[in-house]
């Protein structure tokens, strides 16, 4: 596979990597964690451009076709809260994610540089999603005063629900702080949004393929990670 040259096939490799680790350090993080054991050698945590992440040895050539992620995240956390240590890896995926990014912008020149930069900076790093700062378990209540494709109702706290949560979002600026459950990217104004009936996160449609029309006939909806869950018991 070609490797991405323009600022815009570098940006969305990197964008595909970085969903990757979001959904590694914060819905999946369990699986992650449990993947990391200290018994075993020295680990990394990579996010593929398929938008799927792995936990596994470094790559054995030296210099590796890409730069490497942080060794031995999993002794890393001897001592440490899990808090803590899921905080360190993200940081450490940040650092990772802009150095792939920039690797294969090695030829671009000062501009596309700059943004490139620019389009990576507009979204919040792993570390800010994983300490909180930018929360991505965040869920929007912009049915009340939005175009909602099911009847919507208002419930006592000020939170418009609806049976499939399906959202168009109108007040960006009231609800910019609620991220996408896959790629951690914030709201835009009249932008398909639909939420999980069992997590309750929200995502962008185009991230989970739904579509407007599809969810017209979901009763519940349920994300891939959810789905996922289920079908392994």
């Amino acid at each position: 596979m070609a490797s991405p040259r323009t600022v815009e096939e570098i940006f969305k490799d990197y964008n595909a990597r970085r969903s990757a680790l979001v959904r590694a350090l914060t819905i999946e993080a369990d699986e992650v964690y449990l993947q990391c054991d200290p018994e075993k050698e020295n680990l990394c945590l990579y996010g593929h451009p398929n938008e799927s992440w792995e936990v596994t040895l470094p790559a054995e050539e030296v210099p590796p076709e890409l730069p490497e992620p942080a060794l031995g995240i999993n002794f890393a956390r001897d001592g440490m809260t899990r808090k803590d240590w899921l905080s360190l890896v993200a940081v450490h995926s940040d650092s990772w994610l802009l150095s792939v990014g920039f690797y294969f912008g090695a030829r671009l020149n000062r501009n596309e540089r700059k943004r490139l930069f620019s389009m990576v900076n507009d979204l919040p790093t792993l570390f800010e999603i994983v300490t909180g700062r930018k929360p991505v378990e965040d869920k929007p209540n912009a049915d009340g005063g939005s175009k909602s494709r099911n009847n919507t109702k208002r419930s006592t706290d000020g939170q418009a629900r609806s049976n499939s949560k399906l959202s168009y979002v109108e007040d960006e600026d009231e609800h910019g702080d609620t991220l996408c459950g896959s790629c951690g990217g914030n709201y835009n104004a009249d932008e398909f949004w639909i939420g999980c009936d069992i997590c309750e996160r929200w995502y962008h449609g185009k991230c989970v393929k739904i579509t407007p029309a599809k969810a017209e006939s979901i009763k519940q909806y349920k994300c891939p990670s959810c789905s996922t869950k289920k079908s392994r018991h």
